[in-house]
């Protein structure tokens, strides 16, 4: 399993590195391989990676497509990632890793969000499209990997655990 985070500011205000940090420590267990962090003025993404299908450095996340335009943590298994790769590099996606993350990356600048009709699996993602400024999140069709989301006031935050959500300092803590 891998972990996500993220934050978006509707106010424009910049992500805090540090909450974003702390939100990704939080699920820590969820990916001992690796960490990665990318913000941009209001958006933030957060990744924790458990490296199962490739093991190299061309998997790590925040994941960004080849001209910039996509930025991808992504949590899960497609089992039919080969099938769908073949599909998209017949239609001249090429690819740097063997990992089913960027053929998720890919699958979406090619499809937007019905890439998730062709997945077989189990998956959650965030996917910034920084052409049209706009945040994508998804999950598998049974939650098998999970998305949590939470808006307070001008602040998205999503995570897969509560307890990254709870990281952030806007989130009231009490019970209602």
């Amino acid at each position: 399993m891998c972990g996500i985070a993220g934050i978006l500011n509707f106010d424009t205000s910049p992500v805090s590195k540090n909450v974003l940090k702390r939100m990704t420590d939080s699920i820590a267990h969820r990916g001992p391989d690796g960490e990665g962090h990318w913000i941009e003025g209001n958006i933030g993404i957060g990744h924790r990676r458990l490296s199962i299908i490739d093991l190299s450095n061309a998997g790590s996340q925040p994941m960004f497509s080849k001209d910039k335009r996509y930025v991808l943590s992504y949590n899960g298994e497609i089992y039919n990632f080969n099938e769908i790769r073949l599909e998209l590099e017949s239609k001249g996606y090429q690819f740097k890793s063997q990992t089913d993350s960027e053929v998720v990356l890919y699958a979406f600048a090619n499809w937007g969000t019905d890439c998730v009709k062709k997945f077989n699996g189990m998956f959650a993602f965030a996917i910034w499209d920084n052409k049209e400024q706009s945040l994508h999140l998804a999950r598998d069709r049974y939650g098998i990997k999970p998305m949590y989301y939470a808006q307070y006031g001008n602040t998205f935050i999503f995570a897969s655990e509560l307890k990254a959500i709870l990281e952030h300092p806007k989130v009231d803590r009490k019970i209602d």
